[in-house]
């Protein structure tokens, strides 16, 4: 159901690093949502479990979704049969707001969607996957970080919209944030983790380059235009994940990265790529990237790779292709004649690639919700390949294994209808059994095996670097 929120402003500005540190490094349920480190645009929310938050998982395999309240000792947890988008659609209902505005969260649902739940999107086999297929933390109250005004607010239900004893919760945490805040120290970093670790490819370069060859023969017999091949990496590491994370944006900035602490489980992404949003009136946006050059190592080089990437036929067509699927997608779930490619082939740099990014936008029909428009579109068009359900069977086969959290997507779903979703890319996730990293690219009729095994390691060699391993898994250095 919708919620009414009031924002109370903070004296000054609040480094998020220094807050999220400050006040929650110890939450076994805690979220943060990164603009990125110097970022002067964008807003930061993050916050915690309340006493009364509840924390919703979801099994593909069992066909289920489990509720718990983390916070309350001896609760037993209620097990559903259904779908999280279903219980989603349930929880949030059919709000839309009349009035537009920029996308902005105002408190519901922060969690992330695995890359399996395509079993249910698009009906295609998958594996089993060793971390929760979606997990979703119900927020009631959290800080919000305005980049352009340097500006930080406490965002919490307005009083009418809560009981006494609620109210009297959220009054005692504003006082409690305001308190300790008082007390906060800048954020120092500890020594790195020292480089010793053995990463271990799913496919090493042999077998990675007879999958390239094998989805080219797929695309050469009609089945797939364009397969999006990917690899996992294990590391039997398990580090701080906030320590993992403020080494990860200090090297790695990004507009949508993410540390997501959930029980075991820690999702810290620097993802450069934003899956969907939607706005509480419905005015849907994806912004998918395909096409890919590493930084060179001067201005010349820099330049010249740059160029390069917006000229290469290969690399535009592999763009193309998705965009054309997700107009597709969007169509499914757009008014009539709203789907609109509003910008095309466009270069985004980065601190390690630079990418070619394509936006898409339509404006979703009466009647229908964020989650309709979710479902509709997941998985994303830029981690499967196109057609969308042909490239997944394919993929299945091919990869041998589950993707899990990585290629799914991570964010937030809020109460007035709005919603905002970024591609679990370039992010690092870490669980019990250690930490993994997916990576992966678009192969084309066109694609040269060398170069597909090179994007891999580009793509995941600072994650590694802060997992304190190298690139393994292929032999010479970095190609730029």
């Amino acid at each position: 159901m919708p919620v009414t929120t009031r924002r109370i402003p903070l004296e000054g500005w609040w480094d998020p690093a220094t807050v999220f540190t400050c006040l929650y490094r110890n939450d076994s349920h805690a979220f943060w949502l990164d603009a990125g480190a110097g970022a002067t645009q964008g807003i930061s929310y993050l916050g915690a479990a309340s006493g009364s938050s509840r924390f919703v998982t979801e099994s593909v395999a069992d066909g289920t979704v489990r509720i718990t309240v983390p916070a309350a000792r001896n609760h037993e947890a209620r097990v559903v049969p259904q779908t999280i988008f279903d219980f989603l659609r349930e929880d949030l209902g059919d709000h839309r707001g009349e009035k537009e505005r920029e996308v902005s969260f105002e408190l519901g649902w922060v969690g992330w969607f695995g890359y399996e739940l395509g079993a249910q999107t698009v009906g295609t086999p998958t594996h089993a996957s060793r971390q929760p297929d979606a997990a979703f933390l119900d927020v009631d109250r959290m800080i919000a970080f305005d980049h352009a005004t340097r500006s930080v607010e406490l965002i919490v239900p307005a009083a009418d919209g809560v009981d006494e004893s609620a109210e009297e919760s959220v009054e005692a945490w504003v006082a409690d944030v305001i308190d300790r805040l008082g007390r906060a120290a800048e954020v120092a970093l500890g020594a790195p983790q020292p480089p010793d670790v053995v990463a271990t490819w799913r496919h090493d370069p042999a077998a990675y380059r007879e999958l390239v060859l094998e989805c080219q023969s797929a695309i050469s017999a009609g089945d797939a235009y364009q397969l999006c091949l990917t690899n996992e990496i294990s590391l039997p590491v398990r580090p701080d994940p906030v320590e993992t994370y403020l080494r990860l944006r200090a090297g790695s900035p990004s507009h949508h990265g993410g540390l997501l602490r959930f029980g075991e489980f820690a999702l810290l992404s620097a993802s450069p790529e934003q899956f969907l949003s939607v706005t509480s009136t419905g005015r849907v946006t994806t912004k998918p990237i395909k096409g890919t050059r590493p930084r060179g190592t001067t201005l010349a080089a820099d330049a010249r790779l740059n160029a390069e990437l917006l000229a290469s036929d290969k690399e535009r067509a592999e763009n193309l292709m998705i965009v054309d699927l997700m107009r597709n997608d969007l169509g499914r779930i757009a008014e009539l004649g709203t789907v609109t490619v509003t910008s095309l082939l466009a270069v985004e740099s980065y601190p390690h690639v630079h990418q070619l990014v394509s936006t898409v936008e339509a404006r979703l029909a009466w009647g229908l919700t964020a989650v309709d428009a979710l479902a509709a579109c997941f998985p994303a068009g830029s981690m499967t390949g196109a057609p969308k359900a042909s490239a997944m069977r394919i993929l299945d086969r091919l990869e041998n294994g589950s993707r899990g959290i990585y290629a799914g997507a991570f964010g937030y779903l809020g109460r007035d209808g709005a919603l905002d979703l970024a591609m679990v890319i370039r992010s690092i996730v870490l669980g019990p059994d250690g930490a993994s990293i997916g990576t992966g690219g678009g192969i084309t009729a066109l694609s040269d095996p060398d170069d597909e095994i090179e994007e891999t390691r580009i793509k995941a060699a600072a994650l590694l670097a802060v997992l304190g391993a190298g690139t393994g898994g292929a032999t010479g250095p970095l190609r730029v």
